[in-house]
C-alpha cells in the first residue's frame, strides 16, 4: 500500500512539474511572440515613414555652390537618411512620362525648379511634427517651398501608436493571466510538500536552507521552459521567413539577442519569485494551519 502511495505521489509530483514547465513555456512564448509582432510592425512602419519624401523646391536664382552646401549639410545630419537632387530638366522628363505629353511645347518654357528629395529617419518624423520640419527647411534662404504628404505622415504616426498600445495592453493582459496560472501551479506543487517544509523547520533548518532546493528546482524548470520558448519562437520566425522572404529584411540580430535574453531572464525571474513567496507562506504557517 505504501509503495502504491509513493508511486502515486511521484506521478502527481511529476505531472505538477510538467504543468509548471508547460505554463512557463506558454507565457514566455506568448510574450516573445507579441514582442516580435510589435517589433516587426514598428519596423514596417519605420520603413514606410522613411520612404516618405520631403521635397524641397529651390528658388530659381539659387547658386549651385549654395545648393551643394545645403545638400552636404543635409547628408551630414543624423536625422536625414538620404537625399536626392532632382534638377528641373530631370523633373520635366519625369512629368512628361507621367502626363504622356510634352507640355513644354505648349507653355514655351520650363515652369519647374530644381528640388531636393529628403528622406528623414523614422524616429525624427515620429517625434517631431512635420510642420516644425517644414518650418526649419523654409528658414533656409534658398528654399522656396516644401512639399510632402501631410495626411500620410499623420496616418502612419496615429496607426503606429494604436498598434503599439493595443499590442502592449494585450501583452500585459495575457501575461497577467499566464503568470497567475504559473503561480497557481507552483503553489500546488509546493503545497504537496508543506508538511516536509514544516518538519524541516521544526528540526532547526533555517529558512534559506529550506528554500534552497525549491528555488533551485524552479530555476531549472524556468531555464528549461525558456529554452523551449526560444526554440519555438525561432522556429516560427524561420518558418515565417520561408513563407514570406521579404520579412528577412526586417530582422535585426541585436533585437533578436535582446528578445531572447529577456525571455531567459523572465523564465528565471517568474518561477523564482513564485517559489520564494509560496515557500515563505508555508514557513509562516502554524502546524495546525497546514491541514487547511
Amino acid at each position: 500500500m505504501s509503495q502504491k502511495q509513493d508511486r502515486f505521489n511521484k506521478r502527481r509530483l511529476r505531472s505538477s512539474y510538467i504543468s509548471v514547465v508547460v505554463s512557463i513555456t506558454l507565457v514566455l512564448f506568448l510574450m516573445g511572440l507579441l514582442s516580435t509582432v510589435l517589433f516587426h510592425s514598428k519596423a514596417i512602419a519605420n520603413q514606410v515613414q522613411e520612404n516618405v519624401a520631403f521635397t524641397v523646391l529651390l528658388k530659381p536664382d539659387s547658386k549651385q555652390i549654395m545648393v551643394k552646401q545645403f545638400q552636404r549639410q543635409l547628408k551630414l545630419s543624423e536625422h536625414v537618411k538620404n537625399t536626392e537632387f532632382v534638377s528641373k530638366n530631370e523633373a520635366v522628363e519625369t512629368l512628361k512620362k507621367d502626363l504622356g505629353e510634352d507640355f513644354i511645347k505648349f507653355l514655351g518654357f520650363n515652369p519647374l525648379t530644381d528640388a531636393i528629395d529628403i528622406h528623414f529617419q523614422a524616429y525624427y518624423t515620429q517625434t517631431k511634427s512635420p510642420e516644425k520640419i517644414e518650418k526649419e527647411l523654409l528658414a533656409v534662404p534658398i528654399v522656396q517651398e516644401v512639399v510632402y504628404d501631410k495626411s500620410l505622415i499623420k496616418l502612419l504616426n496615429d496607426n503606429l501608436k494604436k498598434v503599439s498600445y493595443t499590442l502592449l495592453l494585450l501583452s500585459l493582459f495575457f501575461s497577467a493571466i499566464a503568470i497567475a496560472l504559473i503561480n497557481s501551479s507552483i503553489r500546488l506543487s509546493i503545497y504537496s510538500k508543506r508538511f516536509l517544509i514544516k518538519t524541516m523547520q521544526l528540526v532547526g533548518a533555517t529558512k534559506s536552507f529550506i528554500r534552497k532546493p525549491f528555488i533551485q528546482k524552479s530555476l531549472l524548470h524556468g531555464l528549461f521552459a525558456s529554452a523551449l520558448a526560444i526554440i519555438c519562437i525561432d522556429l516560427l520566425i524561420r518558418s515565417g521567413t520561408d513563407i514570406m522572404p521579404e520579412i528577412h529584411r526586417l530582422h535585426n540580430q541585436e533585437a533578436k539577442i535582446i528578445l531572447y535574453t529577456c525571455i531567459l531572464l523572465l523564465g528565471l525571474l517568474i518561477p523564482w519569485a513564485c517559489t520564494y513567496f509560496a515557500v515563505r507562506k508555508y514557513l509562516k504557517l502554524n502546524t495546525d494551519e497546514l491541514h487547511y
